[in-house]
């Protein structure tokens, strides 16, 4: 069965980023000397905006 004409999205919706996901934040707090793999945790680390370019 085949999705309507009216319901296909055709890729319009995407839109950017406002923040990283929880790995590229990661790898910036690590590279920032703000996050230690081996003593923090990953749950509940605050959210980084993505530097607008």
């Amino acid at each position: 069965m085949s999705l309507d004409r009216s319901l296909k999205t055709g890729g319009k919706l995407a839109s950017k980023r406002s923040v990283m996901k929880r790995t590229e934040r990661i790898a910036k707090m690590t590279a920032d000397r703000k996050f230690d793999p081996a003593k923090d945790k990953a749950i509940g680390i605050p959210k980084t905006l993505i530097p607008k370019a």
